[in-house]
């Protein structure tokens, strides 16, 4: 689960606020620990001084087997004191008092002459030893000292409560102050950054808060204006770049059917004297016809023979009227996938009455189990009908023409190959564009293979031309057809 900023900031606050304040109360507790030793220290001293002096007081007059009820005594009246012990100038104790706990802390033998305080612990907690030298010999006290720990305790408790007491009050102050002045400017923003995202077109920055949020705000408030206004501007070339597309696209299509037409003109040339030819027999016939005196039979097989050159005028020109129809215009339906055996049948059956074609060698391997592509029938007679003249006027008419189709994955590959003279290599970088053209001026519009190209590239296919030895291919790339 991830933390707001104000938890954050407020944990890292606390986590400073222990760095700060551990070391303190640590610093502060053993300063008050070493204030109160060096105290016991003193008092202790004192005490052992002053009982030290009255047992001396004592020893003056009495024996030292009569001063165990001395040290009972003062043992009783001096609060704190465990234990009271009195050693000869040899350090050897002559007398003692006190419990059990305090006799054990006791020694039998001390070293004479040395003031000490030694430090030790009794069943009851810790306690001080000081040894006091006298004039007949050394006193030892044993004092408790559990007040006074008790007291330095309760002390550094409540020094510990109150930095715990101050922290916290700092903790909900920062808490506070960080939800005015930080947090609730950023909710602002982004509340408004979620309103832009609806649908809002102006971001609202927010009027209280730290000043940096505020510059922030409106910082971002300008960014988001200026990216509406780019998003604008952008929406305008995109709807502009649509115009042209479609002005571009409706070109294209003028250029398809000019190309289609020039196409149509120069079979319509080569066709002439092969429509001559049934129209002349059929002139014929009808003569004979009326001149009569013909058997039934005869005029039934005169009759035969007219309706066969009639049908084969009626389909030379119907080819032509099909191949010359206006292209797809922009925004019509696409055409159907074609199949590449069908088109190059139907562009075969009108090349080949032309004269030029008649002494090409024309070897076509094209299965007819090869799956539909993408280009519509009548694109495919296109592209087919312009690389085969193409490679008829290459040979001259008198040469190799091998038309290959394979299936490669996806795509059908198909290849124009033929044995003339070959790609001048200065025009094969730019074979594809408008207006090159390699035939002499007048025999050619250099708009025949753009068209080629731009059939094929607004289905996804690609057209490439090759240098062979000798003569060139032209290589077609088409996706297969889905569906």
């Amino acid at each position: 689960m991830r933390l707001g900023i104000r938890l954050q900031l407020v944990l890292a606050l606390g986590a400073l606020f222990g760095l700060a304040f551990g070391p303190l109360f640590f610093a502060v507790s053993e300063l008050t620990r070493a204030a109160l030793r060096r105290e016991r220290e003193i008092h202790a001293r004192a005490m052992g001084r002053v009982v030290a002096a009255r047992l001396a007081e004592a020893q003056e007059s009495r024996a030292p087997a009569s001063l165990g009820p001395l040290l009972d005594a003062q043992l009783t009246s001096s609060s704190g004191l465990v234990g009271l012990a009195l050693y000869g100038p040899d350090g050897q104790q002559l007398s003692r008092s006190g419990g059990e706990d305090g006799e054990a802390l006791l020694p039998l033998r001390v070293r004479p002459g040395e003031e000490a305080v030694l430090r030790v612990t009794s069943r009851h907690g810790p306690a001080l030893l000081v040894l006091v030298p006298g004039g007949q010999g050394s006193v030892l006290v044993a004092m408790r000292v559990d007040d006074q720990i008790g007291q330095g305790g309760t002390l550094l408790k409540l020094v510990g409560f109150y930095m715990v007491l101050v922290a916290l009050a700092l903790l909900v102050f920062v808490y506070f102050a960080l939800t005015r002045l930080v947090v609730r400017p950023i909710d602002a923003l982004s509340r408004a950054a979620s309103r832009m995202v609806s649908g809002v077109r102006r971001l609202e920055p927010p009027a209280s808060g730290a000043v940096e949020l505020i510059e922030l705000g409106h910082s971002l408030a300008a960014m988001t204006g200026r990216l509406l206004s780019n998003e604008e501007a952008l929406q305008a070339k995109v709807d502009a770049l649509e115009k042209a597309t479609a002005e571009l696209k409706a070109a294209q299509a003028s250029l398809v059917r000019s190309e289609r037409l020039a196409s149509v003109g120069r079979l319509s040339a080569g066709l002439a004297h092969e429509v001559g030819n049934p129209l002349a027999a059929l002139m014929g016939l009808q003569d004979l016809l009326l001149e009569g005196g013909l058997a039934p039979e005869e005029e039934r097989d005169f009759l035969r023979r007219m309706r066969r050159e009639t049908e084969r005028i009626h389909r030379i020109l119907r080819r032509l009227l099909d191949f010359s129809r206006p292209a797809r215009s922009v925004g019509a339906e696409a055409e159907a996938p074609g199949r590449l055996a069908e088109a190059v049948d139907e562009v075969l059956e009108l090349l080949r009455p032309q004269k030029k074609m008649r002494e090409v060698v024309l070897t076509v391997e094209v299965s007819r189990e090869l799956p539909p592509v993408v280009l519509g029938r009548e694109s495919l007679a296109q592209v087919l009908l312009n690389l085969l003249e193409n490679a008829a006027d290459a040979t001259g008419g008198k040469g190799r023409v091998t038309i290959q189709a394979r299936q490669e994955g996806e795509v059908v590959r198909l290849t124009v190959e033929d044995d003339g003279p070959g790609i001048d290599p200065r025009v094969l970088p730019t074979l594809f564009e408008p207006f090159v053209s390699t035939k002499p001026v007048g025999e050619g519009t250099g708009l025949g293979l753009a068209v080629c190209r731009g059939l094929l590239e607004e289905v996804g296919g690609q057209i490439a031309a090759e240098a062979v030895t000798p003569g060139a291919r032209f290589v077609v790339t088409l996706p297969v057809a889905r569906g």
